[in-house]
């Protein structure tokens, strides 16, 4: 008869209803009944307190995933609801996952961590102990950084006596991961100091846009004695810079008032 719907228009009209009103979105829930079918592609379900939903992921999503996902996962899909005719059930097709929560950059940083970890970068029988009398502190920092010269008044006001070198290099921004990792080789090259600071100052990781990257770390393993954060207090108003050859560090003019008589040193006579 006119009218009369066989159930395969019926769930066709259903399906084009659904993926109509729900373009694809973001949607949060706990991973469960997860498995990896022959074929590559992955089924499970997302659930909270409330109710729950099938989900599928073909194979081609699946293996961009750079992560594995694990049945009780707090998680965040990028998927679109529709409509599995053949068995006439309600389903999300996946495109992309993350862990719940998490921005991409601060996944990426987890995940390099956990890589530097069992590579043993942070394992504490590795670690060296500061010297507890330095002779001489070497800081890398960006000469323009703020972080600079919080350094040098904590490290005046504790003991003006001991001289510090400053290494200039950016901490930021894109391409600063390799020249760290490169200022810290020439550091450790030139056997100037003690101990070395990598410092930079405490702006959001938003207005960092360091990309995660293992060179500074490795890097930092294979210096004498390398610290890393805010000035732990030793040292240092007479400031040479690593970057001036027989000429002042103009690099330092705004927290000095004089320069000294030594060629590639300059001595700052005052904080403003």
């Amino acid at each position: 008869p006119n009218g009369v719907l066989t159930v395969s228009e019926l769930l066709r009209s259903v399906r084009d209803a659904l993926e109509r009103r729900f373009p694809l979105l973001w949607v949060r829930g706990e991973l469960s009944n997860l498995s990896r079918a022959p074929s590559g592609h992955c089924y499970f379900t997302l659930k909270d307190a409330a109710a729950q939903v099938d989900c599928v992921m073909f194979r081609s999503r699946a293996a961009a995933l750079d992560w594995e996902p694990r049945d009780g996962a707090q998680v965040e899909v990028c998927a679109l609801v529709t409509l599995y005719e053949p068995r006439g059930r309600f389903q999300l097709t996946v495109e992309g996952m993350r862990p719940a929560g998490l921005g991409p950059l601060y996944e990426r940083f987890l995940r390099l961590k956990e890589k530097l970890e069992r590579e043993g970068l942070f394992d504490l029988a590795a670690k060296r102990e500061l010297p507890a009398f330095p002779g001489c502190i070497g800081v890398l920092t960006s000469p323009a950084a703020a972080a600079l010269r919080d350094v040098l008044t904590t490290l005046a006001r504790r003991n003006p006596a001991i001289p510090v070198i400053v290494y200039p290099v950016p901490v930021q921004g894109e391409g600063a991961a390799a020249r760290i990792a490169a200022m810290l080789a020439t550091a450790n090259a030139r056997d100037e100091c003690d101990v070395l600071l990598l410092v930079r100052g405490g702006s959001p990781p938003t207005g960092v846009r360091l990309r995660p990257r293992r060179r500074p770390s490795s890097s930092a393993r294979r210096a004498r004695s390398c610290s890393g954060g805010s000035p732990t207090a030793r040292a240092a108003w007479d400031v040479k810079c690593a970057a001036a050859s027989n000429t002042p560090c103009r690099t330092l003019t705004r927290w000095r008032a004089g320069w000294c008589t030594r060629a590639s040193a300059c001595v700052p006579t005052s904080s403003s």
